[in-house]
């Protein structure tokens, strides 16, 4: 069942994974995270990635294809520019929008909350 308070909410992913575990199984529990999301039909306002999050954009993410169900379904995911071009990632996005750190402020200033993973 859908979390109606879910479409105010932002989540902020700061790194290549979720936790503080081994690479590999960072990124296929952050991996988990989205699929259920998508599964459970939790949508949230803006999925918004920085610092080493914007790898996960990347056309080499493990992550991919449960980013791009949430995509379909209608949920903005906006990586940071700056950081994106500090990895040299800037044309191997494969998912979202590039965005600048000012639609990132902008989104999380309109939430209800921000979860940061």
């Amino acid at each position: 069942m859908a979390d109606p308070h879910m479409k105010d909410c932002v989540i902020v992913v700061t790194g290549a994974g979720l936790g503080q575990a081994e690479p590999a199984l960072g990124q296929r529990v952050l991996g988990n995270y989205f699929r259920a999301l998508a599964e459970m039909g939790m949508q949230p306002q803006a999925i918004c990635l920085y610092t080493g999050g914007v790898k996960m954009v990347a056309d080499d993410s493990p992550v991919l294809e449960p980013l791009r169900a949430l995509v379909a379904g209608g949920v903005p995911v906006v990586a940071c520019r700056t950081c994106l071009e500090h990895y040299g990632l800037l044309e191997r996005v494969a998912v979202g929008e590039i965005g600048t750190m000012a639609q990132v402020i902008e989104l999380q200033a309109a939430a209800g909350k921000v979860v940061t993973l």
